[in-house]
């Protein structure tokens, strides 16, 4: 086996590098990255993390055009989840492009890449053994599909919020469809963009139907959320 370097250049070689287990720490993947780069395997595990904060951890993707009830949904069950004891955190569309995403715009290009990162954060949130609940309008049925590739089998759940768009247009709590039809914002989701609604979503809401406690009740009663196990609160 070669040896290879890291970014400060000291030489690395797997084969002198044991851990308890004399497997060495390193593990050579395939990547697209840009560095060349070795996975270094953590001592700590994703299943003693999971055990540590005695729950399941899963991401549970909100998907769905613009005032559909992505983010009221999730904040309620987050909320839900905190009143429950569990683990949980919530990324939101509009928050991450506050700061990470911050010089991502609203072309095609720029979705994908917006999409990809929120992915990547979602796993390594999974990943410390926290249930994630992700509220995007994630357009693209392709870049959902590369996320939902990146976990396990169970461990990503997809909500599709399928408000109607005349629901959603009337709402317009951001203001943004009025601005939209006038032409003032280019590149809106159901406007002047595509909306691909998932065809095997495992919770489908529609929000125009439902109350958003309904919304929770039906994400907490229905598999394979229900297969998440998490410690309930000592009263």
């Amino acid at each position: 086996m070669s040896v290879k370097k890291n970014e400060s250049n000291e030489k690395i070689d797997p084969q002198k590098s044991q851990t308890a287990n004399d497997q060495g720490p390193y593990e050579f993947k395939e990547h697209d990255s840009k560095s060349d780069v070795v996975w270094h395997q953590a001592s700590v595990s994703t299943e003693m993390r999971a055990k540590l904060l005695g729950q399941t951890p899963r991401c549970i993707w909100f998907t769905g055009l613009s005032g559909s009830g992505k983010s009221t949904v999730a904040n309620a069950l987050d909320n839900e989840l905190y009143k429950l004891g569990v683990k949980s955190f919530l990324l939101d569309g509009d928050n991450v492009r506050h700061g990470l995403n911050k010089d991502l715009g609203m072309s095609e290009n720029d979705r994908i890449e917006n999409i990809r990162r929120i992915g990547e954060v979602a796993k390594l949130m999974v990943d410390s053994g926290l249930i994630v609940l992700s509220a995007f309008i994630s357009p693209y049925q392709r870049d959902r599909q590369i996320v939902r590739s990146m976990f396990a089998y169970n461990e990503f759940i997809e909500v599709y919020l399928s408000t109607p768009l005349a629901a959603c247009e009337q709402r317009d709590p951001k203001g943004l469809y009025k601005k939209a039809r006038k032409g003032v914002i280019k590149h809106f989701t159901g406007i002047s963009d595509p909306y691909e609604a998932p065809k095997n979503a495992e919770i489908v809401l529609d929000t125009s139907k439902f109350s958003i406690d309904q919304c929770v009740s039906t994400i907490l009663e229905t598999e394979p959320f229900t297969e998440c196990e998490y410690s309930k609160p000592a009263k």
